[in-house]
């Protein structure tokens, strides 16, 4: 505490003895400084007190500097300068966005459907700043944020942690993908019984579409089949164009040049919601925070 208080004071006195030099003056520095004249006469004294110089020669009403306050003001200028700017400087550091690194965990399908507008935007923007797309898993983007890996994570989440916040940005609809003239299509109306009927191919079991397809047929009572295990959903298109089974998917992966049939599902299964995956505790960079933005621009002015 002495040791703080003490480096606190110095900073004072070398404030307020920079002040005097620069013045040419006591009572003018104490004006500057927004200090009574007696306050600065006392920051220089314990200043040429705890140096054990004399730093100004009084000659009548002018001062002047001594060598060794001449000496003393070379080195102290900066800091002082230094320290008057530190707010403005540090405030400036925290909100530059024009450089430095963001790491960003999300899916393969968060990555190759959701997210190339606002990369494409943000790296337009900020070619300085290096842009890392890690990926991953749920799991294990969740996981790389935890481990301050990366600065936050893109996708959907089923099920938010107490340590995690997720903030909603947009919502696509589930369809149903048969290859074309599949007798799923010829149907006015299709339910879930009809789609129980016949074999699908999802994505891996550890991901959150075979989790939800299998809690709809679960709550439902129906049995599935699942023929074909892959992860993708553009190897799962391809797949499904060659008869191979039907799936569900969400419509945001459909570009309309498929060989596909696709239904509506979203009698049966729920959109799927992706938003920013973020730490509670943790502060974003201006970078993050820039980025983020960029997001949900480029997101909503491609779903209007």
């Amino acid at each position: 505490m002495q040791t703080f208080r003490y480096k606190q004071n110095r900073l004072q006195q070398l404030k307020g003895f920079c002040a005097v030099v620069e013045a040419h003056s006591v009572s003018k520095a104490a004006d500057r400084l927004s200090l009574t004249q007696p306050t600065v006469s006392l920051q220089v004294q314990s200043l040429e007190r705890d140096l054990r110089t004399t730093l100004f020669e009084r000659r009548g009403p002018k001062i002047e500097l001594t060598f060794e306050g001449a000496l003393l003001y070379e080195l102290a200028r900066p800091l002082v300068e230094g320290l008057t700017a530190l707010d403005q400087n540090f405030e400036d550091r925290r909100n530059n966005v024009e450089q430095g690194r963001l790491a960003i965990a999300a899916g393969e399908s968060t990555i190759h459907y959701v997210l190339p507008r606002a990369v494409q935007r943000f790296s337009s923007e900020h070619p300085r700043i290096l842009l890392a797309l890690n990926n991953v898993t749920g799991q294990q983007g969740l996981q790389q944020l935890r481990d301050r890996l990366v600065d936050f994570c893109v996708g959907p989440i089923l099920d938010t942690p107490a340590d995690i916040v997720f903030e909603p940005v947009v919502a696509f609809d589930p369809v149903l993908i048969t290859p074309l003239g599949h007798p799923l299509s010829l149907r006015r109306k299709v339910s879930l019984r009809d789609i129980s009927q016949y074999p699908l191919i999802l994505p891996p079991r550890h991901l959150s579409t075979w989790r939800q397809v299998e809690m709809v047929f679960l709550q439902h009572r129906l049995p599935y089949e699942v023929r074909l295990e892959m992860g993708g959903w553009e190897v799962i298109k391809r797949y499904v164009e060659l008869g191979m089974g039907i799936s569900i998917v969400m419509n945001v992966c459909l570009t309309g040049r498929e060989r596909l049939e696709v239904i509506s599902a979203n009698k049966y299964f729920p959109k799927r919601v992706y938003g920013i995956v973020q730490l509670k505790s943790r502060t974003l960079s201006p970078q993050a925070r820039d980025f983020i933005e960029t997001f949900k621009l480029s997101v909503s002015r491609a779903v209007r």
